[in-house]
């Protein structure tokens, strides 16, 4: 069995894969001072059982201060170095970016999942700890993307440098106009989130042409996608695919 990991700012996203099949996925806190005996146990206690059916591993991490104890740690649970998603490794992608290097980890292996999944060109939105949109053509060219702070960094910038103006919690009010400081809080954080990506998904439009899809993922994909005015696919699993196809495809 594969073991994918897909390492964030806010959560570390773990899929057990059977072959193509995944058979199991769960969602973490990303703590960056986790040393590999603390992995070790978080693998054991996940896996069960299954620990010792684990052949292989893969890694894709946007956060250095944890990648080399999960690296040590994945080695010494599968006796092997598990596949680290970093430049050099075969992705089938045609990055059209002026630094390849530069493109995290986790918007390539989206890219790399929805030109198997969806018709192109696509948009992928990944609302993380960053909301990021990120742009591949039906010829799995990735052109290019936008970075901009997802809701979360959104409510602590305000709880911090507004006085008084409290910490919310990210869930939907029941009116785009808020009666309340909280519900306004939470509408411009979700409904203003929600049209500014409709907006650059436009905008992206009108400089690339017709866009076929339209798929949305991450930790807030649930709460921000119904607001949208259009999504053609909520896809939970992109990332973890993502790191599959890229095993797949370095496999000796």
């Amino acid at each position: 069995m594969l073991l994918a990991i897909d390492v964030g700012n806010t959560h570390v996203v773990i899929g057990l894969f059977d072959g193509a099949r995944l058979v199991r996925s769960w969602r973490v806190s990303s703590r960056r001072d986790m040393t590999s005996d603390e992995l070790l146990v978080l693998f054991g206690g996940l896996l069960g059982e299954r620990v010792g059916e684990i052949g292989s591993a893969v890694v894709g991490s946007v956060v250095p201060p944890l990648t080399s104890s999960l690296l040590e740690a994945l080695t010494a649970l599968t006796g092997t170095r598990p596949l680290e998603v970093a430049p050099g490794v075969r992705t089938g992608l045609k990055i059209r970016m002026d630094n390849p290097q530069e493109v995290g980890a986790d918007r390539i292996l989206n890219a790399v999942a929805a030109c198997e999944r969806y018709e192109g060109p696509t948009i992928i939105v990944d609302f993380g700890t960053a909301t990021t949109l990120d742009v591949v053509t039906a010829d799995a060219e990735y052109l290019g993307g936008i970075i901009t702070p997802g809701p979360r960094l959104g409510a602590e910038a305000l709880s911090l440098r507004a006085a008084r103006l409290p910490r919310v919690d990210l869930s939907v009010p029941q009116r785009v106009l808020g009666r309340n400081s909280i519900d306004a809080i939470r509408s411009g954080l979700l409904h203003g989130h929600a049209a500014m990506v409709d907006g650059l998904a436009r905008r992206i439009e009108d400089e690339v042409g017709v866009v076929r899809t339209i798929v949305v993922t991450g930790g807030l994909a649930d709460v921000i996608a119904p607001l949208m005015t259009r999504v053609d696919a909520n896809d939970a699993d992109l990332t973890l695919e993502g790191l599959r196809l890229v095993h797949e495809r370095n496999r000796i």
